[in-house]
This record gives structure tokens, C-alpha cells and sequence, in this order.
């Protein structure tokens, strides 16, 4: 059966099954039927029964309806061989549903018509998806925001307790969802690999193996395809760069660490990321201030590591506490051991300005920030949070930066998918840092504050101008009418009210690219605009560029007349045409 889809497998495995009964189910009738056509009738009718008359009859006593003896009365002979014909044919009829139920209950049997109902619920798709191989912590807070989005998913998960949770969530459009290994291409394929309407696979798995196999085999069988997976081993990274696709790797660690490195130079950094992502609470008004002074890592596996290296380029001390560290590797800055408190005095605790909590165990993250308080209750603290399901826990810690793997790579990946340029708008903040100009990202949060609010939860999402431009934009594109960014970011009860938008990147069609473009920017083709506004505001945006109306009334001011009368009356009196809006 290798290399079967489920549409191949049902029929195979019923046929496989049910072989058996059907032939015995026809041979009873066969035989009873012959039977019947044989044996002459009573002495008022001794022609013997035909084969419609004898299977009409073996059809409804087969159902218990019991009509008499039909089409007429039976001889001795004729009700002897109904007795013998209506005994076999409930033994076949017994044997072959319990056939049926083996059938049903058999898990090859369920999983092939699971793998069929997927793949046709794939095929209806016929908006953008994207397909997500893993759904752990980090697949389901990606497909959460991609359906508050309103991208489609669709999901693959070797855990059926996992794809079981699926159905149970309330996402806003369909998601199909598959128990199977993302490794098998047949099953890629079945999730829509291969469809023009895929727009990126996303590798989320626990298993960085199973990762790497996923993006390789996105890789070659649709090179179109945004391939985005999580692994953090270089041997990966070069393999993936000879396939010479659009691969992003995602390595958590490195993320959060470039992160605070942003922040330690800007705190305002960390303040307008939180409020971009929609964290809890966030707002352009509050923000954490990382301190300069000593550092205590603890734990040197791939966060320790990260974290070290991003103190060490902002030439910031560190101490390394591990358990696991060799004795002839230890030093004042290395130290061997678990960290208690007797460790982190060692340490210089009592003198440093942070520490890192960051081992792979929750349990022992948060004892570390106990020690760490009783002993230094200034103490900034960043501590590491395997868990989600932890969360409690943290909050009630009070660390102040709680660094979440899952998180980060969900919110990672989902603007990689919805706001692929929010990495040039970071790009240049970092920019901006390294060059001192901290005038650049107080004027960008100044500007988010009073459009769009700074209490509000942000959405971002990208408008293009291209194959997929809004009907009225195209129309009046074609007519050589000049649309820019003022235009078509007026609000459209109130001509001279903007939108609660602003335009933080535009990508022009011949791949230049500007942070924060001006509002006179005359939009064109191929140009990509990464937008951030309140909640409604793509709604809006999106009924204005499909309105021919509308749209000619924000470039002109002009509410032109809609009905063929008026529109016959005014080329009939050009004097009656509506003076334009101020």
C-alpha cells in the first residue's frame, strides 16, 4: 500500500474485507434464487416462481417486513425451501455484519477515511493557506493567529490526541487537520504542497530531523512555496541553502537575544515590539529598562549560549552557572554547579544587575528566580518558560521578561507569513540603534500613539498592488488616474479624517524599499505596503479599494451620482455637476 492515497486505500480495504461475505451473500441468494425458479408451485398455479418474483420475495422476508406469501399462494415444497432460503440468508446477513463492524472498527479502515475526508476538504480550499506540520505549543498558537487573520491552515500531526484538539477549537474558517508523519511526501502533497494557492509550509515539530526532511521535501516538490521551518543545528542551515528556495529557519534563542540586544541599547525597542505582537497589556507608554551592569547566565545550552554572545558584542560581563560545565573549564566566569544560593554568590549576586534563567526545566527556572530575589531583590530578571501551560506560574514569579521559545517562534513565523516586511521595519530600528539615532524610533512610536492609539491592539497585514489588486483600484489605475497612499487611507464618512493606519514599509515593484513612506507615495504596480492600524481598519480599506465610487470620491471629493438617470442628467447639464468635498 505504499504510496496510496485514501481515496485508493477505502475501496481496497473494503473490497479486502468484504470479500468473504458478498461472495457468501451470493451464493445464498444464487442458490435460493435457483431453488425457487426449480420447485413447481400449488395445484392452482404449478408454474414454478420466477427470479424477480423469487428475489422480491427473499428481499423483503430478509428485512423482516413479512408481506405473505407472494405472488401467490406455495405449495409443501415452495415453503419448505422459504424455510431453509430465510435461515441461510440471516446466517450470511449475521457473518457479513459483523464483517461490517470489524470493517468500521479496523484503525487502517479509520485512518484511510480520515486521509479522505482530508484531502477533500483541501480541495475545497480555494483562498491562500498554509500548511503547518506539527501542532504542539508553537503550531497552535501559530494557527490561532493565522485564523484571526483570516488565513486558512492546514494542519498535519503525527498525535491524534493533538488532531483531536482541532475540532474543539473555534477558529474563524475551516481547518483540516491530519493524523500522519509530515515526512511522507505523499502526505504533503495530500495537504495541498503541490496546489498554486499554498503559500508556505511551516515546519513546527518537536523533532528537528523530522523538521529538516519536512522543508527539503517542501523544497523540491514546490520551489514556489515560502518554506519556514525551526532548527537551530548549522549542518541544517547549509544543507537548506544549497536548495537555493525561500527557506526562513527559525531559531527562537537567537531571536529573543538580538531582541534584548535591541532593547538594552532602546527600551523603547522591546515596548513597540510587545505592542505589535498584541502581548497582554501592552501599550506605547511602558517598557522595561534592561540594565547595563554584570550578568549571571544560567544554563549553557542554546538560550545560554545566545545570551552570552549578545552580551558579549554589547560588551556586557557575564558569569555562565551550569551544572554541566567540566571542572577544567571552570573559572571566575564559568562556574560548575546547580544554581543555589550558595552558587550564585559565588556568582556575585549580590552585585549584578541581571540574571538569566534559562535551563530546559521550568521547575528549575523558578527556583532560580526565588534564590535570585532572596538574595538580590533588585535583581532584573529574564527567565526562560518551557511550558505554556506554566504560565501561571511565571506570572506569579514577577520576572520581568519571561522569554517563551514556543511564543517567539509562533509570533515569528506568523508575521513571516503576514507581514513579511516587518523584518525590514526592524531592520532599520536596529539600524537606527547601532547609528545612535534614537530620534528615528521616537518619531514611529510617536506617530503610532496618536493615529492609531496606544492602548489598542494592533492588526498588521500587507495590501498589494498586482494580480491581486481590488477591482475599483484597478479600474481607475487603468484609466491613468494617480492613487496614492493619502488617498486611499481616508476614512470614507469623513473625506478629511485619516484611518487609524499607518504605513510602516513599502516594497515598490522593482524591490526598493522605504520604512515609514510618505504619504504622497503614488501607488503602482508591484508595490507592497505593510500596514498597521486598528482591528476594523482592513475592512474598510478593503470595501474602498473595491468601490469605484468611493474611491473616486476620496482622490476627487467628488460624490459622483450612482443611478443612470442622475448620470443621464448631468452630461444632459454639465451645471448641475456636485462642487468637490474641501
Amino acid at each position: 500500500m505504499a504510496g496510496t492515497t485514501g481515496s485508493q486505500r477505502v475501496p481496497f480495504l473494503v473490497l479486502r474485507f468484504m470479500r468473504r461475505p458478498i461472495l457468501l451473500l451470493t451464493m445464498v441468494y444464487a442458490t435460493s434464487m435457483i431453488g425457487w425458479a426449480v420447485i413447481p408451485g400449488p395445484e392452482q398455479r404449478p408454474d414454478p416462481m420466477g427470479f424477480f418474483h423469487s428475489f422480491y420475495f427473499l428481499t423483503y422476508t430478509a428485512t423482516t417486513t413479512g408481506f405473505g406469501e407472494l405472488p401467490h399462494g406455495f405449495s409443501e415444497a415452495q415453503r419448505m425451501w422459504a424455510i431453509v432460503s430465510l435461515y441461510a440468508g440471516v446466517v450470511a446477513w449475521l457473518y457479513a455484519l459483523g464483517a461490517i463492524i470489524r470493517l468500521i472498527q479496523n484503525r487502517h479502515f479509520q485512518a484511510a477515511l480520515a486521509e479522505r475526508r482530508f484531502a477533500r476538504d483541501v480541495r475545497r480550499l480555494a483562498e491562500p493557506f498554509v500548511i503547518v506540520c506539527g501542532f504542539g505549543n508553537r503550531g497552535s498558537l501559530l494557527v490561532r493567529g493565522l485564523s484571526d487573520a483570516g488565513l486558512a491552515a492546514v494542519i498535519i500531526d503525527r498525535d491524534p490526541d493533538r488532531i483531536n484538539a482541532v475540532h474543539l477549537r473555534d477558529y474563524r474558517i475551516p481547518t483540516p487537520a491530519l493524523v500522519s508523519d509530515a515526512r511522507v511526501p505523499d502526505r504533503l502533497a495530500e495537504a495541498g504542497l503541490l496546489r498554486s494557492n499554498c503559500r508556505a509550509v511551516v515546519a513546527l515539530t518537536d523533532n528537528e530531523e523530522v523538521n529538516a526532511k519536512v522543508a527539503v521535501t517542501a523544497c523540491l516538490l514546490n520551489p514556489e512555496a515560502r518554506v519556514v521551518a525551526q532548527l537551530t543545528r548549522d549542518v541544517h542551515e547549509e544543507t537548506l541553502a544549497t536548495l537555493g528556495a525561500d527557506i526562513h529557519l527559525i531559531d527562537p534563542f537567537h531571536t529573543f537575544a538580538r531582541h534584548l540586544a535591541a532593547t538594552i541599547r532602546n527600551p523603547a525597542v522591546h515596548m513597540l515590539y510587545e505592542w505589535l505582537v498584541g502581548a497582554p497589556n501592552a501599550n506605547l507608554a511602558m517598557y522595561a529598562d534592561v540594565p547595563r551592569g554584570n550578568w549571571i547566565v544560567c544554563g549553557f545550552g542554546r538560550m545560554g549560549h545566545a545570551m552570552q554572545d549578545a552580551f558579549e558584542r554589547l560588551g556586557i560581563p557575564v558569569v555562565v552557572v551550569d551544572p554541566n560545565i567540566a571542572p577544567d573549564q571552570a573559572g571566575p566566569k564559568v562556574i560548575a554547579g546547580h544554581a543555589s544560593q550558595r552558587t550564585l554568590k559565588a556568582a556575585g549576586i549580590d552585585r549584578a544587575a541581571g540574571i538569566v534563567a534559562g535551563t530546559n526545566s521550568d521547575a528549575d527556572n523558578l527556583s532560580i528566580v526565588l534564590n535570585a530575589r532572596a538574595l538580590n531583590p533588585g535583581i532584573f530578571v529574564i527567565v526562560r518558560q518551557n511550558r505554556h501551560r506554566n504560565r501561571a506560574l511565571f506570572d506569579a514569579a514577577a520576572a520581568d521578561l519571561i522569554m517563551q521559545p514556543t511564543l517567539v517562534s509562533a509570533r515569528r513565523v506568523l508575521f513571516l507569513l503576514i507581514a513579511p516586511l516587518l523584518k525590514t521595519f526592524f531592520e532599520q530600528v536596529r539600524e537606527s540603534q547601532v547609528q545612535a539615532r534614537d530620534a528615528f524610533l521616537m518619531d514611529v512610536i510617536t506617530q503610532l500613539h496618536d493615529v492609531v492609539g496606544g492602548d489598542v491592539r494592533p492588526r498588521l497585514w500587507t495590501m498589494r498592488i498586482g494580480d491581486e489588486t481590488p477591482a475599483a483600484l484597478a479600474r481607475l489605475r487603468a484609466e491613468g488616474c494617480r492613487i496614492t497612499l493619502a488617498d486611499v487611507l481616508r476614512d470614507p464618512a469623513a473625506r478629511d479624517r485619516r484611518l487609524p493606519c499607518v504605513p510602516l514599509v513599502l516594497r515598490a515593484g522593482d524591490g526598493w524599499r522605504e520604512v515609514m513612506p510618505p504619504l504622497s507615495h503614488v501607488l503602482s504596480a508591484g508595490d507592497q505596503v505593510l500596514l498597521c492600524g486598528q482591528e476594523h481598519v482592513p475592512h474598510v480599506l478593503q470595501a474602498t479599494l473595491e468601490n469605484d465610487y468611493t474611491l473616486r470620491y476620496l482622490m476627487t471629493g467628488i460624490d459622483a451620482p450612482r443611478g443612470w438617470v442622475m448620470q443621464w442628467l448631468l452630461r444632459r447639464f454639465p451645471r448641475l455637476q456636485p462642487a468637490a468635498a474641501p
